[in-house]
């Protein structure tokens, strides 16, 4: 008899991200579009705005709507009115809004819209405006768009995607209303494939304009650079001929100083040159998804973008890579100056050592020549009031002895006593366990 067991059996404990890793895959999918369709795509950026605020003020428009808002932790939401759609979504540092409608004129991108979108009106924008999009996806049978009117011709892009499926086009500029215009003419794209296109479409744009945010602060970076690494050439050639400690020191402040600046530079950069690498990725991976075939007279966009876009990631990569290697540089000069300075300290050191060691030498002889005096003195009083013991003991009558011949014999004894006794209080002191003290024996 065979017993069936359920891989999510109660009994085995599951992982406490079992959840969202398995439903990550499934969390944005590809919305299906039917042609013809607009468009209108916004990225705002949402580092000051709590995300929390953000789901709240689009929780609070879709109960005016009549639609159901946003899940408490989510990130993605999608909400369906009769006669239009807006897709929101939070990313790490911008959030996107899209609103598409049904397009009922002939041309690609009339206006007024005939739903306008809520943002900036019902639908207050979390953020300053990076990037707006007006993309239209019309059907192609037999249309030959006048690319001269709708683009402009000097950066206008076309290209076939999806085995010439669809064309896409667009020149990269704000039209005047300041959209970025895309045009998707339709061959034959299903709904899902329709759908999976413009949002790569629509993200390709939006990662294009963040990762040029890094240009403007690699431009910025770069100068501080520069000056950071002529002043390191000016304190490499002045560590060749500067002597003395006070010198060296001063040397090493220097660089110092110039190593905290650049560090606060870097930490400063670093996100952002970091985000201009990831987005310029993304850009490329949506790109070669879409399979882009050239078209005639055209020039492709991952073409264009290879021109325009490449150079700015380069010179961010640049600035990054000047600052690493500065950094290195810097540290490597610091380590060196330092050096120096521990050497002329320790050989300072040893001088202020040897000076000491010949006070001590000094002060011991000091030392021994005072006591040796310190024994006269002390014997010779001490003989002196001997001397007066014996003078009087012999006027009493109590002896016989001359007193200068009983002083003269008690001499050699009151010296070596004091001499005894002197040494034994010096001994006492210089002892550190005290052991030379008085009532403690050795």
């Amino acid at each position: 008899m065979m017993v069936r067991v359920t891989l999510a059996s109660p009994d085995i404990e599951a992982h406490p991200l079992r959840h969202q890793v398995l439903e990550e895959l499934h969390a944005r999918p590809f919305q299906g579009i039917d042609t013809p369709r607009r468009l209108l795509h916004q990225a705002f950026a949402t580092q000051a705005l709590p995300v929390a605020e953000e789901r709240a003020r689009l929780a609070a428009w879709c109960s005016a709507a009549g639609v159901a808002g946003p899940e408490p932790d989510a990130n993605f939401h999608r909400a369906s009115l009769p006669a239009a759609r807006l897709r929101w979504e939070r990313h790490s540092e911008f959030s996107t809004y899209g609103w598409d409608m049904a397009q009922t004129a002939p041309e690609p991108f009339s206006w007024p819209l005939a739903e306008p979108s809520p943002l900036g009106g019902a639908l207050r924008a979390p953020g300053p405006l990076l990037v707006a999009i007006d993309l239209a996806v019309v059907k192609g049978d037999g249309l030959d768009p006048e690319w001269t009117v709708l683009f402009d011709p000097a950066s206008l892009c076309v290209s076939a995607v999806h085995d010439g499926a669809a064309l896409i086009a667009t020149d990269f500029r704000q039209d005047a209303r300041g959209a970025t215009r895309i045009l998707v003419i339709d061959r034959a794209l299903n709904a899902s494939l329709a759908g999976a296109l413009v949002q790569r479409l629509l993200e390709v744009e939006t990662y294009r304009c963040f990762a040029l945010l890094g240009l403007p602060e690699a431009q910025r970076a770069a100068p501080i650079v520069g000056r950071i690494e002529q002043e390191l050439v000016r304190v490499a050639l002045r560590m060749t001929t500067t002597t003395g400690l006070d010198s060296n020191a001063a040397l090493l402040e220097t660089l110092v100083a110039q190593a905290a600046e650049l560090e606060a530079e870097a930490a400063v950069s670093s996100f952002r040159f970091g985000a201009t690498r990831a987005y310029d990725a993304l850009v490329r991976a949506r790109l070669g998804v879409i399979g882009e075939m050239p078209v005639d007279g055209f020039s492709t966009w991952i073409g264009f973008l290879d021109r325009r876009l490449a150079p700015a990631v380069r010179t961010c990569q640049t600035v990054a890579e000047r600052q690493a290697e500065l950094s290195t540089k810097l540290a490597r000069a610091s380590n060196l100056l330092r050096t120096r300075v521990d050497i002329e300290m320790e050989q300072q050191n040893k001088a202020l050592l040897q000076s000491m060691a010949d006070r001590g030498r000094m002060q011991l002889r000091l030392q021994q020549t005072v006591e040796g005096l310190s024994v006269a003195a002390v014997s010779y009083y001490v003989l002196g009031l001997l001397g007066y013991l014996f003078k009087g003991a012999k006027d009493a009558g109590l002896t016989s002895i001359d007193p200068t011949v009983a002083t003269a014999a008690a001499l050699p004894v009151v010296i070596l006593a004091v001499a005894w006794l002197v040494r034994r209080i010096r001994r006492s002191h210089a002892d550190p366990d005290g052991a030379g003290q008085p009532g403690k024996h050795r």
